[in-house]
């Protein structure tokens, strides 16, 4: 529940800090004097979005914050998902900037506008008259009913079965699209394929059939060539080999008259010992070199393969025909699995659907079994509340499983004698609409886990006996719950354990709004102001005790 709000520099109020009772808090005030202000800032701490229009002086943040008792609601959960210290004291804050930078706290650490959405729907719910239009939408009207019968935690399991099978689905779908597409493929791709395995490639054949091919092509002339130079150096008569063997006999004869001679002839024995070892590797490459026209166009054919199917998957090297032949058999190999694989998710989504379908049902079972009871105990209200002739009923047919489940639910209204019910949002008036929306949330009160629930002027169009129904119904439900009211009528200001006076005030050349808490005394005073104007009599004021001790 709300502890305590503190605002400041938000729309016409400068400064404010307000201590909140735990049972009924009843707000009243002139028209205009700033009551739907304070539900707007608190509307911050919920986590609606804001401007810098909010900003009373336009030069300075905004700062809003509330304290929430939150000890009794079980939220531990919430903040350990979120990483969020927990106290039982939770503090909420937003600051708006000048520039318009908006940001918000929990416990002093920083959070999303969705982190403390979700938070502020756990800890008030605010009727207003947008909150009133939703009660004509089938969803939240199914909301009622599941709160009504206790099956929120059987529809959130329902919801959790629901997107499970749409995501089987999904995959399933996904799987059988992927099949078709691959088997129109999967022809062509085993072509392609059988292609490159027959083929037998190498990683470094193309390299080697290159260089086999240049030999093979000008084998002759290296033949002749390599036959010449053998002539050269040792097979003519006279030869390089010869010519130094008869220059290494001359140095021989004088190698001993000095140093540098013997050096000459080991240089000249060097080289000759060189040279004969060249003539030696020439003779062997000359009779390994053969003119093969046969093994030259092998390889040409050889090699016109792989440069055609480099060409045809647009690749440079062997390398590349190798990761396309792994993929292609990798295509294929899956290709050949997707029956397998689409058996079973079709079996999942078989699964899922039978498991969503057993909640629904019995969701749906629950829900209908409350329908009697709900329609009963609403139409009682209502009649409390000056609509004697009213009446209700819950109209359901069947649909196709759907996020909130196979039931289509529309609840249906009449607020005179004979007429026969009609969807809520095509036969009742605002005024209708108002107390209805009232007499719902009032029997789920005692259904309901929410802290804190906030009435923005539910009494309008009411007055008298209605109206003093009405503050009793207040009273009541704040015994389980903190219930915050902005009222204008003294029959429900009565009924408030705690009364605050919301007003306008002269700060220099502008107005701001005010707010104080009343004692015992003034409570009585503004009452009876309430009921007989700005200078209440003797008869005003016993008037307003009488009504705060019915």
């Amino acid at each position: 529940m709300l502890s305590r709000l503190t605002i400041a520099n938000y729309a016409l109020i400068t400064s404010l800090d307000l201590a909140f009772d735990t049972r009924l808090n009843i707000i009243t005030g002139e028209t205009g004097a700033g009551k739907s202000i304070m539900l707007g800032a608190v509307g911050l701490l919920l986590g609606k979005r804001a401007d810098t229009r909010v900003l009373y002086d336009k030069d300075r943040k905004c700062v809003i914050e509330g304290e929430f008792d939150i000890a009794a609601y079980g939220l531990q959960d919430f903040f350990k998902q979120h990483d969020l210290d927990y106290e039982t004291a939770t503090l909420i804050r937003r600051e708006i900037t000048p520039a318009g930078k908006s940001r918000a706290f929990i416990n002093d650490t920083p959070v999303t506008l969705d982190i403390l959405k979700e938070l502020g729907s756990r800890l008030m719910d605010i009727h207003s008259q947008h909150q009133t239009l939703l009660l004509g939408q089938a969803g939240y009207q199914l909301q009622i009913i599941d709160v009504f019968a206790g099956t929120a935690g059987l529809a959130a399991t329902y919801r959790e079965q629901y997107q499970a099978w749409q995501q089987a689905r999904q995959q399933l779908a996904e799987l059988q699209d992927k099949a078709g597409r691959l088997q129109q493929e999967r022809d062509f791709n085993e072509f392609l394929l059988n292609e490159l395995e027959e083929a037998n490639l190498q990683a470094d054949e193309q390299e080697h059939l290159e260089e086999e091919l240049r030999l093979l092509e000008h084998a002759e002339e290296i033949k002749t060539s390599l036959t010449g130079v053998l002539a050269l150096l040792d097979h003519q008569e006279i030869n390089t080999l010869a010519l130094l063997a008869e220059a290494r006999q001359m140095l021989t004869q004088v190698s001993d008259y000095g140093e540098s001679l013997a050096a000459l002839l080991e240089r000249l024995e060097s080289a000759r010992l060189e040279l004969a070892d060249l003539a030696r590797e020439v003779e062997q490459q000359e009779q390994l070199v053969e003119v093969d026209f046969g093994r030259a166009e092998e390889v040409r054919q050889r090699l016109s393969l792989i440069y055609h199917l480099q060409n045809k998957h647009h690749v440079p090297d062997i390398a590349g025909l190798l990761a396309i032949r792994d993929k292609l058999a990798e295509e294929t190999f899956l290709a050949g699995h997707l029956d397998e694989q689409i058996n079973t998710m079709q079996a999942r989504v078989e699964d899922t659907h039978a498991a969503m379908l057993a909640t629904a049902n019995e969701l749906s079972r629950q829900r209908q079994a409350v329908f009697a009871d709900f329609e009963r105990q609403i139409v009682a209200l209502l009649q409390q509340l000056g609509m004697p002739q009213a009446s209700l009923a819950v109209e359901r047919s069947e649909q196709d499983p759907g996020p909130l489940g196979i039931d289509k639910i529309v609840i249906a209204f009449s607020a005179n004698k004979g007429v026969a019910p009609a969807p809520i949002h095509k036969v009742a008036s605002g005024g209708e609409l108002s107390r209805l929306m009232f007499c719902i949330k009032y029997v789920m009160a005692d259904k309901t886990a929410l802290p804190t629930m906030v009435f923005d002027e539910v009494d309008a169009g009411v007055s008298g006996e209605i109206a003093l129904q009405m503050g009793k119904m207040m009273q009541q439900m704040a015994a389980g719950h903190q219930v915050i009211a902005i009222s204008h009528l003294p029959q429900i200001a009565a009924k408030g354990q705690a009364h605050y006076y919301v007003y306008k005030a002269i700060d220099g050349e502008r107005s701001v709004s005010m707010v104080r808490q009343l004692d015992e005394e003034e409570k009585i005073t503004m009452i009876a102001r309430m009921i007989g104007g700005d200078s209440p009599s003797e008869n005003a004021l016993e008037s307003a005790r009488e009504l705060i001790r019915s």
